[in-house]
């Protein structure tokens, strides 16, 4: 299993199309889950935070092994999440992964996840 939460700046200029973005797949959630199962993630949450005027985008994920990545799937949610990422993700900015102290996920939830 892995546990990941990355922080990725926004492009300055694009909160209106980040906004955009999380709209779109709020919206679109129940298509947005029937992916995450061949990419063996069982959590994926985005947050979103402006700090000294810059925005970022945070990913915390948990996610089985053998996964396919996004970027390999067919599904055209996906493809159209990746447009979305490719305009507004900052790719001059190196993100900065977080590092992991605790996870506390019950044994019983575990089990599920395996």
């Amino acid at each position: 299993m892995k546990i990941e939460c990355t922080r990725f700046k926004v492009k300055e200029g694009k909160s209106t199309q980040v906004e955009e973005w999380m709209e779109f797949l709020n919206q679109r959630m129940d298509q947005v889950l029937l992916t995450l199962k061949g990419e063996k993630m069982y959590i994926e949450t985005i947050f979103r935070e402006v700090q000294n005027e810059a925005e970022y985008l945070y990913w915390y994920s948990i996610q089985g092994e053998g996964g396919i990545e996004v970027t390999d799937s067919n599904h055209e949610i996906d493809q159209l999440h990746l447009q979305y990422w490719d305009e507004c993700i900052d790719k001059n900015y190196r993100p900065i992964d977080l590092e992991m102290k605790v996870s506390m996920i019950p044994e019983k939830i575990r089990r599920e996840m395996v």
